[in-house]
């Protein structure tokens, strides 16, 4: 694989490097339906009004500079989908419909990060009260997994075991898997490589921190830069927190060269943009897939039942 930094997309102009500081807000504020949640029967058989404001972490960029809509979080479908779910399956806790409802924002491809905060003005709390809220975050990780030492596939699937089992890593799918021709450093084989997607309520620095323990726990050593290794995790994505520091660049400063980020990715989440890159359809075009390889009788296990959120 050649790296053409700075290469327009074939889907659009050369969206740059986004500045440092926070992504771009869509926000739903007052969304309101009539739901069932609450401990209490009498909450479960007579119902409430319960309303929603989502702020929605997207870069705006690729959407606006085509006037295009498939390329930014469409808000009256998403809306229409959170109304559904607040007037849906009843929940015991207004915690729970946050994390549903924040885990909606975040099937939208374009949304990064999402902030729910569900209002239930009048929860029977035994006192006088204007409101009662509950307020989450929880943003999109994207890992790129790699393994070219021993026994590459059960490293990458002990690493996805690590990763999945531990505290802090929600809705967790995993890609294909890809075989790649090493790029730099020196001599060594090739590498499988897959992507893993989840959701978080972490910072970047422990999404890191979960990332290294993965790495320990196969045994991996930095003696060498760039050299093999029997398991490697890069933190590409993590919500809409963007980072210059050298420990924890965010996005990752060469994932849009990358094309064994890139392709996994997209079999993942077709629709996948690279915050200050634009759509990953787009980066994997201009990069290429010289060097990389889906291997159809290869597959990781699906990680077991995820977490529920309160």
């Amino acid at each position: 694989m050649s790296p053409r930094q700075g290469s327009p997309s074939p889907d659009g102009p050369d969206l740059g490097v986004l500045p440092l500081g926070s992504l771009d807000r869509i926000t739903i504020r007052g969304l309101y339906a009539y739901g069932y949640h609450g401990v209490l029967p009498a909450e479960r058989a007579a119902g409430q009004d319960f309303f929603l404001d989502a702020v929605l972490a997207v870069d705006t960029r690729p959407a606006a500079a085509g006037d295009d809509l498939s390329r930014t979080a469409d808000y009256a479908a998403l809306a229409g989908r959170l109304a559904a779910i607040m007037s849906g399956e009843p929940a015991a806790l207004i915690e729970t419909l946050a994390a549903r409802l924040a885990a909606a924002c975040l099937a939208e491809p374009a949304v990064h990060e999402a902030q729910v905060t569900v209002h239930k003005p009048d929860a029977p709390v035994g006192q006088p009260v204007q409101d009662i809220t509950v307020t989450v975050t929880r943003g999109r990780v994207v890992l790129a997994l790699g393994s070219n030492l021993g026994d590459r596939l059960a490293s990458l699937q002990a690493g996805l075991d690590v990763l999945a089992a531990g505290p802090g890593l929600d809705q967790v799918t995993v890609s294909p898997v890809y075989q790649t021709a090493p790029v730099g450093g020196p001599a060594q084989g090739d590498y499988l490589n897959a992507v893993l997607i989840a959701q978080t309520a972490l910072p970047a620095a422990a999404v890191l921190g979960l990332a290294r323990e993965a790495e320990q726990a196969l045994g991996r050593t930095r003696t060498e830069r760039w050299g093999p290794r029997t398991l490697d995790v890069d933190v590409i994505v993590c919500g809409a927190q963007i980072s210059a520091d050298p420990e924890l660049t965010l996005p990752h400063p060469r994932a849009h060269q990358r094309a064994f980020v890139l392709a996994p990715w997209l079999d993942l989440e077709p629709a996948a943009q690279l915050p200050g890159r634009g759509p990953v359809a787009g980066l994997l075009a201009a990069a290429g897939t010289d060097g990389v390889r889906r291997l159809t009788d290869l597959a990781l296990r699906p990680p077991g039942p995820q977490r529920a959120g309160r």
